[in-house]
């Protein structure tokens, strides 16, 4: 008997044994995944609803036998939230590692200074990343920048981190505006600032630019704005051919050759450094500037000196067989 109950004892030690190395290998042990995958952890998920997730997408072979694993030898671990890249081969501890260690993958959407609303809409709806529709954004009311979102993330949600971005910027900045602004509300501001954002893809240049359309503001002098021209024609997209001489003339609440003033409303998005110029504007007595050819402009007070100005630029297009 006591033979009997030595060998019983010893079988359920090797059983026990055989468990538990089943088990701990099983932690290590390379997993069914055969190829890089990526998985989206919903937010609030317990290590449960993520587990039958990884084994819904082939990740791992057992949800429960994850759990069971992750409980004992990732105790104090915390999953996160987002999506996440899930390499071939990934044993339960990688993937513990992985979801607990807050690296998601980043998707950005980028939205360049300058661009118009409707290019904005255009470019949100045409990531298919992103799920749910939006409307065309007000133009003016979003923020050139790079913006992270998640996969099949609402595009209204990414739409509003990217309108709350420009209020707060105006929020900020709007305050520090000097006394040689001619804005006289954040509309305003906006305004200018998108015009100004188009005449020069030169930072260094956008508070001179500011500086000389502030003097024909106050002077009462017509702004003459090129963009000002298409924007009720494309919207603010790219025109693709040269103005007409009836567009120049054409009466509407945008076109700055037809009016004094500003428009109804920006012309596109203005950057943050295009609203801060328009809100600091640089000192300067210019009332005119025109391409130098080299990618800036040439400033000047007079209309003669910008007509001299001006000879030059068509000279140099007539060289390079522009004209």
């Amino acid at each position: 008997m006591r033979r009997l109950a030595t060998w019983a004892i010893l079988a359920a030690a090797l059983l026990l044994a055989v468990i538990a190395s089943n088990f701990i290998y099983g932690w290590t042990a390379a997993g069914p995944l055969e190829r890089e995958t990526s998985v989206v952890i919903k937010p609030g998920s317990s290590i449960t609803s993520a587990a039958q997730q990884l084994e819904k997408t082939g990740v791992v072979k057992s949800a429960s036998a994850f759990v069971s694993r992750a409980k004992v030898f990732g105790a104090s671990s915390t999953i996160k939230s987002g999506e996440f890249v899930i390499p071939a081969k990934a044993s339960n501890s990688d993937i513990l590692s992985i979801l607990t260690s807050g690296k998601t993958v980043q998707r950005m959407v980028t939205i360049p200074e300058g661009m118009p609303s409707i290019m904005v809409y255009e470019r949100i709806m045409a990531n298919d990343r992103l799920s749910g529709n939006v409307s065309l954004p007000a133009e003016g009311s979003v923020l050139p920048d790079s913006y992270a979102f998640d996969k099949n993330e609402p595009r209204a949600d990414v739409l509003q981190r990217m309108q709350d971005a420009m209020t707060k910027t105006m929020a900020e900045l709007w305050p520090e505006r000097s006394a040689d602004t001619a804005v006289r509300t954040p509309l305003e501001a906006l305004t200018l600032a998108s015009i100004v954002e188009k005449e020069t893809a030169l930072k260094s240049e956008l508070r001179i630019v500011a500086g000389v359309y502030s003097n024909r503001l106050r002077t009462g002098m017509r702004l003459q704005a090129d963009p000002t021209i298409i924007y009720p024609i494309t919207k603010g997209k790219p025109l693709g051919r040269r103005i007409l001489r009836s567009e120049i003339t054409d009466v509407n609440d945008y076109n700055t050759y037809a009016m004094a003033g500003l428009p109804k409303g920006p012309i596109a998005n203005p950057s943050r450094a295009a609203i801060a110029a328009v809100l600091n504007p640089q000192k300067t007595s210019a009332l005119y500037f025109v391409a130098d050819g080299k990618g800036g402009h040439v400033f000047a007070d007079t209309l003669q000196e910008h007509n001299a100005n001006v000879a030059k630029w068509y000279a140099l297009r007539r060289q390079r067989g522009e004209m």
